[in-house]
C-alpha cells in the first residue's frame, strides 16, 4: 500500500502567508500569527515574518516614539484576525522553510488565509522606517 504523500508547506508560501504557532522567542507561551514579509519567499535565502500581537495598549507604549513601525490590524482588514491585533515591525523573525515545515509536521503549525496585499505593504513599509531592523533584511524587502 502506498504511503500517503507528506504535505509540503511550500505550496503555501508566497508574500503575505500567515502561519499560526508559538515561538521560543516570545515571551508568551500562546502561539501567535507570523506573516511572511519576503517579496520572493520561494527563492529568498530565509524567511522574514513579523508576529501580530493582540496587546494593542502595550505595544502602543513601547513604540510611542516610533508610532510609525507598529501596524494596527483590524478583523475587518484580515478575517483570520478575532480581535483588534497590532504589529510591532521593529522586530523582524528570520526563519528557514525547513523549520516551518517541521512545526507544521509535528502540528505546532497551522495555515491561516494570506494576507491582503495593502496590510502587507504597510508591514514591509513599517520595517523599513526602523532602526532597529538590520538593514540586510531591510534590504530583502526592498529587491
Amino acid at each position: 500500500m502506498a504511503q500517503p504523500s507528506r504535505f509540503d508547506l511550500r505550496a503555501t508560501i508566497q508574500p503575505g502567508s500567515v502561519y499560526y504557532f508559538y515561538d521560543s522567542n516570545l515571551t508568551s507561551s500562546d502561539p501567535h500569527y507570523f506573516i511572511i514579509l519576503n517579496k520572493n519567499p520561494l527563492t529568498d535565502r530565509i524567511l522574514l515574518l513579523v508576529c501580530s500581537s493582540s496587546q494593542l495598549q502595550a505595544v502602543r507604549k513601547r513604540r510611542a516614539l516610533r508610532p510609525e513601525t507598529v501596524v494596527e490590524i483590524s478583523p475587518l482588514e484580515y478575517s483570520d484576525f478575532t480581535r483588534d491585533s497590532i504589529v510591532d515591525c521593529n522586530t523582524v523573525f528570520e526563519k528557514s522553510t525547513g523549520e516551518l515545515q517541521r512545526k507544521y509536521d509535528s502540528r505546532q503549525l497551522r495555515v491561516q488565509a494570506v494576507i491582503g496585499p495593502d496590510i502587507l505593504e504597510k508591514l514591509r513599509d513599517a520595517v523599513l522606517e526602523s532602526d532597529m531592523v538590520d538593514g540586510e533584511v531591510q534590504d530583502m524587502l526592498i529587491l
